[in-house]
């Protein structure tokens, strides 16, 4: 027996609306049937009110009427809040989880890790109100109206079915001619908007060297693959969309004549009435298959945005609830560590191992591309290794709750990343603003005499990614950060590689500062200022481990290395 696939968290997601989907669906059947009360006014009208002359019953069949009409409109409108307050209740359930899927995505380096996710999110809330969902709710009315025209006529409940079949035809030819035009069309358009992103993230780069005539013309030839592909799938469904409006017509007309026919057979139940009801009825038998024709762009691109999302949160399923851990006192275990970027076979760090206990400080060295970065990124969890552990305190470092261990950890990337907000919101973690100890934060690396020139202060924006801020101003902001709140445990990845002298001593003042508090830190760096304050020293080449020790033994080591070779060399002439 074929095991039962357990179902996706989109399909548990929407369990939790399914009532409220379920309401509007009933008030949809309503809305169906009321809609019928026209011809029945206009049938009552002929029969009673031009035979029996009367102004009263005219008075109170317009009445009803005008009640009937206003009854569609109160059912309309709580239709509407219902499935409205139904999307807000999907988006609450899963924007968390679709955006941490996101950015784990982007942080693995996969595919998902864009912010079309939150474009196809969107799309499947938004969709809950359309008119082709609410032409699928409707479809029960259209089977009991065509179970009605079969009681009138089984001619022309046959009939009805033809022109139902026809329906689902041009349904069927809609998705042949749009389904791809449509993906391809969305592929283009997302790939324009990144392009476009990318260009606005890299604008004093293209003004400066003259790039932007080019990199125009990469995106807008990305953006007329998309108006392309769009064009061509309008062209399509607008040909099928006309064919479906004309099968309904020619059905209304054509059960009308046949009901007509039948009565000239006295083959008609119900009397000359009926070939008016038949011919109405069969347009409710057809009208949620044209409503679906006409909206099908609408599900082509619902279904395929709940096709990426299913596959993104199947590929970054949500991290588990890890039992929570003690403080962590800052013991670093390195074990046997091999790894590369996420998604490649390829290890950029082999064999690396050491230990570090509180308050210690090692400074990392090594040529580019040694594998500093990478190590970094190991070491404060941020990418899995293939073989080895980083431990901090015995724990596995990349399965720790970040949310938990944050607050205990510091990092600065090679490359800063500043977010848009105040200064004291970037120094504080954009948390809840402890000024006690972003003024301390800021101190220790030499910001506060700086930001207290500004007029605002603390209070300053710093624009889209620190825009307003200097290079150096930028990297010691986010050291400022990343010794925010005196963590036990800081990687500092080139942190002095746009800092100038006075900055170089900043930085080495606070890490002796925060080093006798404790704290345990490990700095990439090219520059030897940071060497005064250093216990212990990494040297790496090509990924691989050359010598871990005793600062002074290692400079010893490095240094008695070196004299062969000097003495090896050839003299200049």
């Amino acid at each position: 027996m074929k095991p039962q696939t357990p179902p996706s968290e989109l399909s548990l997601a929407l369990d939790t609306i399914r009532p409220a989907i379920v309401r509007a669906a009933l008030f949809s059947m309503i809305i169906s049937f009321m809609a019928l009360a026209p011809t029945v006014y206009m049938l009552e009208v002929y029969d009673r009110v031009v035979n029996s002359r009367s102004g009263m019953t005219l008075a109170m069949l317009t009445l009803m009427i005008v009640g009937a009409y206003a009854v569609m409109e109160i059912l309309e409108k709580v239709r509407g809040a219902l499935l409205r307050a139904a999307g807000v209740a999907l988006d609450e359930k899963l924007s968390k989880r679709v955006y941490d899927a996101m950015f784990q995505g982007f942080l693995k380096r996969q595919v998902g890790g864009s912010m079309q996710v939150l474009n196809d999110l969107r799309l499947i809330r938004e969709f809950l109100p359309n008119p082709a969902l609410l032409a699928v709710m409707e479809a029960p009315v259209a089977l009991l109206a065509l179970a009605l025209i079969f009681a009138i006529n089984p001619l022309l409940g046959w009939s009805a079915v033809v022109g139902a079949l026809a329906q689902l035809g041009v349904a069927w030819m809609t998705e042949k001619a749009t389904r791809k035009p449509l993906m391809e069309a969305n592929r283009s358009a997302v790939g324009a908007q990144q392009m476009a992103e990318s260009s606005l993230r890299n604008a004093h780069v293209m003004e400066s060297m003259g790039m932007l005539d080019a990199v125009h013309a990469r995106w807008n030839k990305r953006q007329q693959e998309f108006l392309a592909y769009q064009a061509q799938a309008s062209e399509g469904a607008g040909l099928w969309t006309a064919m479906s409006k004309l099968v309904q017509q020619v059905m209304g007309s054509l059960l009308l004549g046949l009901g007509a026919w039948l009565l000239l057979g006295n083959a008609l139940n119900g009397g000359a009435g009926m070939m008016i009801i038949g011919s109405v009825l069969g347009g409710r038998v057809l009208a949620p298959l044209a409503q679906l024709v006409s909206q099908w762009s609408a599900v082509v691109n619902v279904r395929a945005a709940w096709e990426r999302l299913e596959g993104l949160l199947a590929q970054m399923p949500a991290k588990p609830k890890n039992m929570s851990l003690p403080a962590p006192k800052g013991v670093l275990t390195v074990e046997s560590l091999m790894a590369g970027a996420p998604g490649h076979p390829v290890a950029i760090v082999r064999g690396v191992q050491f230990g570090l206990n509180p308050g210690e400080v090692l400074a990392v060295v090594g040529p580019s591309a040694s594998g500093k970065t990478t190590l970094a990124r190991l070491l404060v969890g941020l990418w899995p290794a293939m073989s080895g552990k980083v431990r901090l305190d015995g724990a596995d470092i990349h399965t720790w709750d970040k949310a938990e261990l944050g607050p205990y950890l510091g990092y600065l990337p090679q490359g800063v990343e500043l977010l848009e907000g105040t200064l004291a919101e970037n120094i504080a973690r954009f948390g809840d603003v402890d000024m006690v100890q972003v003024e301390a934060a800021a101190r220790l690396v030499g910001l506060h005499d700086l930001i207290m020139a500004l007029p605002q202060g603390y209070n300053s924006p710093i624009g889209r990614d620190g825009a307003v801020l200097s290079g150096g101003q930028r990297q010691r902001v986010g050291l400022a950060r990343a010794l925010y709140g005196k963590p036990v445990f800081v990687v500092l990845d080139e942190p002095n590689s746009s800092l100038d002298e006075a900055g170089d001593a900043a930085l080495a003042n606070a890490i002796a500062s925060l080093k006798q508090l404790g704290t345990t830190f490990v700095v990439m760096t090219h520059r030897t200022s940071v060497l005064g304050v250093a216990d212990k020293m990494l040297l790496m080449r090509d990924g691989a481990q050359q010598a871990f020790g005793p600062r002074d033994e290692v400079l010893a080591a490095l240094q008695q290395a070196r004299q062969p070779a000097v003495a090896a060399a050839p003299a200049v002439a």
